[in-house]
């Protein structure tokens, strides 16, 4: 789910940061640079894991920063095809679910992988599972907030900055990145559904 990989870049320190020790100065950029953003085709940043090696620093005419090659190692989460996670429903809609894992909102299963035979209730909002023990159908709702074990499918990449036709799947938002999942095989689904005696 969580990996480490190794960037090199040339992180500027401006003069408002030259109080700071520099390892500090260039973990505070870095951080502050790709914290919490997506970088193609490697996956959400988390956080800095270290620093392998910093080069010479140098400054151009004009300009009062100064500029430095760094190498380094960043966490960064971008789950592997067909990991298993568990997450929270955020929110349905006709076309599949949203669902949540707490630092990351944007995991959505289409319609086509729920289990089957499934229905949409316009009313509650929300999907529901008509399971067949075989002598009678009971409805399973997928509630908001409810834990759900899904399994990964792929993972959309969308360039936000220069913009994409590609639509989210229920929305014109467009997200820099989407993982796909499923939940339609034994086991997968709300936690609820699996537990003795439930179904």
């Amino acid at each position: 789910m969580f990996q480490l990989i190794e960037l090199r870049n040339n992180v500027g320190i401006r003069p408002s940061l030259f109080k700071l020790e520099q390892t500090r100065a260039i973990k505070e950029v870095l951080n502050a640079k790709l914290a919490n953003k997506v970088l193609y085709p490697h996956g959400l940043c988390i956080a800095l894991h270290d620093i392998v090696q910093i080069g010479e620093s140098f400054s151009f005419p004009g300009d009062a920063g100064t500029y430095t090659s760094v190498l380094f190692r960043y966490i960064v989460f971008r789950p592997f095809e067909e990991e298993v996670i568990i997450g929270k429903v955020r929110r349905s809609s006709p076309d599949g679910v949203w669902v949540t894992l707490g630092f990351f909102e944007d995991v959505f299963i289409p319609e086509t992988y729920l289990q089957s035979p499934h229905r949409f209730d316009p009313e509650e909002n929300c999907w529901v599972w008509e399971y067949t023990d075989g002598l009678e159908t009971h409805n399973l709702y997928m509630d908001e907030r409810e834990e759900i074990r899904f399994r990964v499918v792929k993972i959309e990449f969308n360039d936000v900055a220069k913009g994409s036709n590609t639509a989210a799947a229920d929305s014109e938002e467009l997200l820099p990145m989407k993982i796909i999942g499923t939940i339609s095989e034994p086991g997968l689904g709300l936690l609820s559904w699996w537990k003795e005696d439930n179904i």
